[in-house]
């Protein structure tokens, strides 16, 4: 079988930066799954997956454009330094979560002083070329109840909405 839409894939990977810096991988024995053609997976990684078939390796390389897009200066923002605990020394690099209209966000501090922190709410990756090294470790077709899961945004296990019970 070959992936395709709607497809349950399965598949081993190592994610590297140009630098070769290793960002991710799936753990020994823990492959990643993902549904194609339900937006689980980065656009560009899952079209490069398509076609293949169990037990094939491949290099994927995936511009910023398909992955998780460009960095923007849209997403910098000035926070008071006052939001912050007073007894955090505040660095660059450093990674917050902080409740945003929609829930939680994360973002990491581009700089900090005594009056303001420049948070970048940018995904992590964003503006960077990935490369996968994948194994494509199991291909089968969707459950019924996968599938009609799928279209209504339900899971199959536990959904109030739908009448599947958690208990």
């Amino acid at each position: 079988m070959k992936i395709q839409d709607k497809s349950h894939v399965t598949f081993e990977y190592t994610l590297s930066l140009d630098s070769g810096e290793v960002v991710d991988k799936s753990e020994p024995g823990q492959p990643l799954s993902f549904v194609c053609g339900f937006n689980q997976i980065i656009p560009g990684l899952e079209k490069e997956l398509m076609g293949m078939e169990e037990g094939q390796t491949a290099n994927i390389t995936v511009e910023a454009e398909d992955a998780y897009g460009l960095a923007s200066d849209e997403l910098i923002r000035e926070i008071p330094r006052e939001n912050f605990p007073e007894d955090v020394d505040i660095q660059p690099g450093m990674g917050f979560e902080a409740n945003g209209p929609q829930g939680p966000v994360r973002f990491r501090v581009k700089s900090a002083d005594d009056k303001v922190v420049m948070a970048d709410f940018n995904h992590p990756l964003a503006g960077e070329r990935l490369h996968f090294d994948v194994k494509i470790t199991a291909i089968r077709e969707l459950t019924d109840a996968e599938a009609s899961a799928l279209s209504t945004g339900c899971s199959p296990a536990c959904c109030s909405s739908c009448g599947n019970s958690c208990g």
